[in-house]
């Protein structure tokens, strides 16, 4: 069944949860457009174009093989069905060159589903460069912040992988072996003793306060990646439950709750809405 804006508006009217679904990697289109259709009619709104690795569509932001140094031919083509089927094209994971030629190609807006801005992340390419949130403003697309604390500060990684140098050479001076019962208490005392570094939720509001000194309060969202980065989430929004703590955090900084609720819902679903009405009736 195909999803749209009105039944997730529907549901929520009826305290129901309504989950339409994306599906992280466009790998599963093979070389067959049909397949296109085939998942919009289960249900796929939304289809981010790769993920970790370069695919039959583009290249990856994580692939450093630049199988086509941006598209690929059928990439092309697999936009161009995408508009016709009314499905969203997210562009978090795939490389500058892709996100680029994208943007330039198309003229539906793109979602970015959980990418943040790379202002905090110097040449860490999963974020968005100040260029890129200005074209994506231009197109009129939205930027979903990704709530993963590698995503949020580039201080994070150097400091936790310094962590992990020092338990395993430690480890190894004292004869310690790793996934037994003696490597897992002592990893749980140094962990104690030199707890991890994380984010909060104070610099998930700087991004969105970020993007919207260039894009705009239309162009803004919440991307979480709750399901894809695992034990990096930030001080204060470790699950859905902590989502009062950032819009408390908003309502700090002034911004209104109308500006607020187009943050939750309302720029995603503007877009979507958009992308559905110059889909092929």
């Amino acid at each position: 069944m195909a999803y749209s804006p009105s039944d997730v508006i529907k549901a929520k009217k009826k305290s129901k949860v309504a989950l339409p679904m994306g599906m992280e990697n466009g790998a599963p289109i093979e070389n067959d457009l049909k397949s296109i259709q085939y998942f919009k009619k289960r249900g796929i709104s939304y289809i981010t174009l790769t993920h970790a690795k370069d695919n039959k569509i583009c290249d990856s932001s994580y692939d450093t093989t630049h199988t086509w140094h941006g598209l690929s031919p059928f990439g092309f083509k697999v936009l161009d069905e995408m508009k016709k089927t009314g499905i969203m094209i997210d562009i978090s994971h795939v490389s500058d060159s892709t996100f680029y030629q994208t943007l330039r190609y198309v003229d539906i807006p793109v979602i970015a589903s959980h990418s943040s801005c790379r202002k905090f992340t110097p040449g860490f390419e999963r974020n968005m460069s100040d260029d890129m949130i200005s074209k994506m403003k231009t197109n009129g697309g939205v930027i979903m912040v990704n709530f993963g604390s590698s995503f949020l500060d580039s201080k994070i990684d150097p400091y936790n992988d310094s962590l992990r140098v020092v338990l395993h050479k430690r480890m190894t001076e004292k004869g310690i072996v790793e996934n037994t019962d003696e490597g897992s208490a002592f990893k749980k005392i140094f962990q104690e003793q030199n707890p991890k570094l994380y984010a909060d939720v104070e610099k998930v509001a700087d991004h969105i306060d970020h993007i919207v000194s260039i894009a705009g309060v239309d162009h803004v969202g919440f991307g979480s990646d709750y399901d894809g980065v695992g034990d990096s989430l930030p001080t204060g929004l470790k699950d859905v439950s902590d989502y009062p703590n950032l819009l408390y955090v908003l309502l700090q900084r002034g911004y209104t709750e109308d500006e607020i609720e187009k943050f939750c819902s309302g720029n995603l679903l503007r877009v979507w809405n958009e992308v559905l009405s110059k889909a092929e009736k």
